[in-house]
C-alpha cells in the first residue's frame, strides 16, 4: 500500500489535541551515569565513576510523555506511594506539564523506582524498588472512582491500559473501565503483561510483544512464518473478542491481524535497520502512537507503519525516552512516503 506526504501530514495534524486516558503502573526511571575505566579490586565488576544523576517518568507515565510529545493531551491515572519517591514523581509530572489529577497516593504501597546504572553509554545494571501485589480494596475503589469521573465528565478520545504487572491494573478495574468506555463509545487499546493477559475482553486494539503472546496462548509462534503468526492471533481474537491484535516482533517489525465483516485483514511491516542502543521504553512509544492513530481513526497500514517507525527511533537512545516528534516526522517523510 502507498503512503503519501498528505497522509503523513494529516496523521501528525490529527494527533494534536487528542485526549488519551492512560491507566496503569507508573514509576520513576532513575539513571546513574558515569565512566568506566577500571575493574574493582573487591570483585570482578566494573567501577562506574558517577558524573550525573537523573530521574524521569517511566511506565505508564512514559506513555503520557510520548502522547504529549506527539501533540496529544495525556490524562494519566495510577496509584503511587505516599513517600519521598511519590513526591519526586509528582514533581516530575509538574516539570513535564502533565496533570496529576488522576494520581492517587497510597499508604499501602511504595512508588516503583527502577535504578539504571549506565557506564560509557551502556546499561550495566538495573535495580528495582517496588511492590507488585494488587491494590488494596480501598485503593482500587478510589482509583476506579477517579477514572469513572474522568470518563464521564471529560472528553476522552481513547483509553490506554499500560500494564507492567505492578498491581495497579486488577481484573475488576480492567473489566469496569472497559465496560464504561464501551458505553461511551470510547475505543480501548492495551499494552498487556502476562498476569492480566486474558482479562482484556472486546477491546479495540491489543498489543503484546511476541514473548507475551507465546506465554498468553501457551503455544509456540514462529515470527518468521506469517501462517504461524496468523494462527496464533486468530486464536487469541476468538478467545478474547478483541477487534485487532498488533504484535511487536523486535527486529522483525510489527504484525497486525484484524477481521472486518468476516474478512481477515493483515499488515506486516519489517523493522527499519538501526543502531540499537537500548530497547527500554520502545513498547511505550509503540502503544502511544497506536492509540493516537486509533483516536484519529487512521487506517491499519498507516498506523502500523508509524508505530513501527517510532518504536525503532527510541531504541537509538540509551534509557527510556519519549519519541522526538520532529525527528519522527522527518523520518516518516523519508522512509514511509512512496507516492
Amino acid at each position: 500500500m502507498k503512503i503519501s506526504r498528505e497522509n503523513i501530514n494529516q496523521a501528525f495534524a490529527s494527533f494534536k489535541g487528542k485526549r488519551v486516558l492512560i491507566l496503569g503502573d507508573v514509576m520513576i526511571d532513575a539513571y546513574l551515569r558515569g565512566k568506566v575505566d577500571r575493574i574493582s579490586p573487591e570483585a570482578p565488576v566494573p567501577v562506574v565513576s558517577l558524573f550525573k544523576r537523573e530521574n524521569m517518568l517511566g511506565g505508564a507515565a512514559n506513555v503520557a510523555l510520548n502522547v504529549k510529545a506527539l501533540g496529544g493531551e495525556p490524562v494519566l491515572c495510577s496509584v503511587i506511594g505516599n513517600d519521598l519517591r511519590g513526591d519526586e514523581f509528582l514533581k516530575l509530572l509538574e516539570q513535564d506539564d502533565i496533570s496529576s489529577q488522576g494520581i492517587l497516593l497510597s499508604n499501602d504501597r511504595i512508588t516503583t523506582t527502577k535504578f539504571r546504572i549506565i557506564g560509557n553509554n551502556f546499561q550495566m545494571l538495573r535495580v528495582d524498588e517496588e511492590v507488585d501485589h494488587d491494590l488494596s480494596a480501598n485503593d482500587a475503589a478510589e482509583l476506579l472512582k477517579a477514572v469513572t469521573h474522568l470518563l464521564k465528565n471529560t472528553q476522552i478520545d481513547v483509553v490506554v491500559f499500560q500494564d507492567y504487572n505492578k498491581g495497579v491494573l486488577t481484573s475488576g478495574i480492567i473489566s469496569e473501565v472497559i465496560e464504561i468506555a464501551g458505553h461511551r463509545n470510547i475505543p480501548v487499546v492495551v499494552d498487556p503483561k502476562k498476569k492480566n493477559f486474558d482479562a482484556y475482553k472486546k477491546v479495540e486494539l491489543f498489543k503484546p510483544n511476541l514473548k507475551e503472546l507465546r506465554e498468553g496462548l501457551k503455544t509456540e509462534i514462529d515470527p518468521s512464518d506469517v501462517n504461524s503468526l496468523r494462527k496464533g492471533c486468530n486464536m487469541f481474537r476468538r478467545q478474547s473478542g478483541v477487534s485487532s491484535i498488533m504484535v511487536t516482533l523486535s527486529e522483525r517489525g510489527v504484525y497486525l491481524n484484524r477481521e472486518v465483516m468476516g474478512e481477515l485483514q493483515e499488515v506486516l511491516i519489517p523493522a527499519h535497520v538501526r543502531h540499537i542502543s537500548d530497547v527500554s521504553g520502545a513498547g511505550d512509544t509503540v502503544i502511544s502512537v497506536a492509540s493516537l492513530c486509533v483516536a484519529s481513526k487512521l487506517g491499519d497500514f498507516l498506523m502500523v507503519s508509524l508505530a513501527n517507525l517510532a518504536g525503532g527511533l527510541v531504541c537509538e537512545k540509551v534509557g527510556v525516552v519519549p519519541v522526538d516528534r520532529e525527528k519522527f516526522y522527518k523520518e516518516a517523510m523519508l522512509l514511509l512516503v512512496n507516492d
